[in-house]
């Protein structure tokens, strides 16, 4: 245990405050889970400085030139993904969208007559122009065949008079010809490049269309993603040209740990392996995060490698907790293989001053009674469900899991049941992060 006076001065108030959460008298002692040290092989860990980051980042620019007449966020307001951060000017495109579509609205329904045919009505009646056509030109017939018999064999009628006869006639097989080629085309539908045509003016129209909605979509300017407004770059009646930033966005639902990895432990940090991660300004608060990518490109100068840790950020009433910008430290494998003391990670109690596990004094078989001793650790490696601990702890020592959330310094427990080592391991499998746990 460590002897340094402030954590002596926390475990004497701890103590104190054990009396306030005291049970009362004649009552059986809590039950808990128990689970073993272990002492095991892993990688020898090291902490280096890192920087917390947004995971996105994003200068929103406008797509289009225009008069600004919305600013509805302010600097430091959450936006979620589709929200609007400025909305331009749309009077004048809200006039041609609504000709335009009054136009494609004219062109479908032509299109639509044009498939559609003639109704059986229209039919109908062509058919009745075609029959009278007919018996106009058989009483023209035969009328001129009798004038031209008259004509020739008693030449009682002028040559007018038969010619006359011939022409009504030859007027009367057109007039019928033509009400037959009417009747034809009725029935038969229009032309397929008739009806090509007006479809390709309705596919002009609908072009025409999109592209003006396209226009008034590019005049609301919105936030592709959920984040923060970290800078406003213009305001409500500002006139903004084609590419000028109207807002900055980050992305912090998960935030990127940046730490800066010298090369010789860089061939031991995994893409994928979880690492533990402090951030000194919240105190007692402890987090665990991935590695997400290893940057091939060192500096120069001081010979180190960007490492990123992805961690997924607590999101309060205040804003997010871990905020870009705040100093970290990382707990990354160094080196070669060594022994360390493992403890489940359900084991570590957050919220204190430092790490801390309770260990149990007294019979550890299950039903067994005892106390336990709060014992302070600094976190390591994590290896599945068990974590590095560097402190008073021996192998072979049992420590609470479950029901730690309300012990206090000296309390008695009663044994529920105890997990085996290789429980232990695997308990939640290979990716389990730390529980929040708090005194």
């Amino acid at each position: 245990m460590s002897s340094q006076p402030s954590l002596l001065f926390a475990f004497a108030a701890a103590s104190l405050s054990a009396v306030a959460y005291a049970q009362p008298p004649g009552a059986p002692p809590p039950g808990v889970v128990i689970a073993p040290v272990e002492s095991r092989t892993v990688a020898a860990s090291q902490t280096f400085v890192g920087t917390v980051q947004p995971l996105r980042r994003a200068t929103i620019g406008s797509a289009v030139a225009g008069r600004v007449v919305e600013f509805p966020v302010n600097q430091g307001d959450r936006v979620e993904a589709g929200q609007t951060l400025a909305q331009l000017l749309t009077d004048t495109i809200n006039l041609e969208l609504d000709a335009a579509k009054a136009e494609l609205e004219l062109r479908r329904q032509r299109l639509a007559e044009l498939r559609n045919g003639l109704r059986p009505e229209e039919i109908a009646q062509a058919r009745a122009r075609m029959a009278a056509a007919q018996a106009r030109r058989d009483f023209a017939n035969a009328r001129s065949s009798r004038v031209e018999k008259v004509y020739h064999q008693q030449q009682v009628i002028t040559d007018d008079e038969y010619e006359e006869a011939i022409a009504l006639a030859a007027e009367a097989e057109g007039a019928y010809l033509e009400a037959k080629a009417a009747y034809d085309l009725a029935v038969a539908g229009n032309r397929k490049e008739v009806i090509a045509q007006a479809a390709a003016e309705v596919a002009m129209q609908e072009a025409v269309t999109e592209r003006l909605a396209d226009q008034l979509t590019k005049h609301t300017i919105i936030s592709r993603f959920a984040g923060y407004v970290v800078t406003e770059s213009t305001e409500e009646g500002q006139w903004v040209n084609q590419g000028d930033p109207v807002a900055e966005v980050i992305a912090v639902d998960e935030v990127e740990v940046v730490a800066q990895v010298v090369e010789q432990s860089i061939p031991f940090v995994m893409p994928g392996s979880e690492v533990n991660i402090e951030v000194p300004a919240l105190k007692g608060r402890f987090f665990v995060g991935r590695v997400s990518e290893i940057i091939p490109q060192g500096d120069e100068r001081s010979r180190t490698f960007p490492v990123k840790i992805v961690v997924t950020n607590e999101i309060t009433d205040a804003g997010p907790v871990l905020k870009p910008g705040m100093y970290a430290r990382v707990r990354l494998p160094i080196g070669a293989e060594q022994q360390a003391t493992m403890a489940p990670k359900d084991a570590i109690v957050l919220g204190g001053a430092q790490p801390m596990v309770y260990v149990v004094d007294g019979d550890t078989r299950q039903g067994g009674e005892g106390k336990v001793t709060p014992v302070p650790v600094k976190l390591g490696v994590a290896v599945g469900a068990l974590i590095e601990v560097d402190g008073a702890l021996e192998s072979g020592q049992f420590v609470v899991v479950e029901g730690n959330e309300r012990l206090r310094p000296g309390q008695a427990i009663r044994i529920g049941s105890v997990n085996e080592p290789a429980a232990a391991f695997a308990v939640d499998g290979p990716t389990a992060p730390l529980k929040a746990t708090s005194r």
